[in-house]
């Protein structure tokens, strides 16, 4: 898409996908399984398009079936990866969220 910027791009823990965070106002998962000689051969498995502005940052959880974004829109939002679905919205924020961080080890 023209005028568009790649904000970041994260492998998750289990190396199996990644995810890129972009200026259309979108997060994108990537399955990075298959690969051939030459290397991977990513292909798109989910486009998260619920924010309205910019994405510029998310991070996998622990197990890598959830994802955090961070938005221009002032939103960070949990997102199941096996549906796509928004899990929570965390709002309140007067300005942008421009990075996120995660901690959901057991211990």
């Amino acid at each position: 898409m023209t005028g568009t910027y790649l904000l970041k791009a994260k492998i998750s823990p289990d190396c199996r996908q990644f995810v890129t965070c972009s200026s259309d106002q979108t997060a994108r998962i990537f399955d990075i399984t298959r690969h051939d000689n030459s290397g991977f051969i990513p292909s798109l498995s989910l486009t998260l398009s619920q924010h309205n502005k910019w994405v510029w940052d998310a991070v996998f959880s622990a197990d890598s079936s959830y994802l955090v974004t961070a938005s221009s829109d002032n939103i960070a939002r949990l997102f199941n990866l096996r549906t796509g679905e928004v899990v929570r919205k965390y709002e309140g924020h007067q300005y942008a969220v421009t990075c996120v961080a995660l901690n959901d080890s057991s211990t």
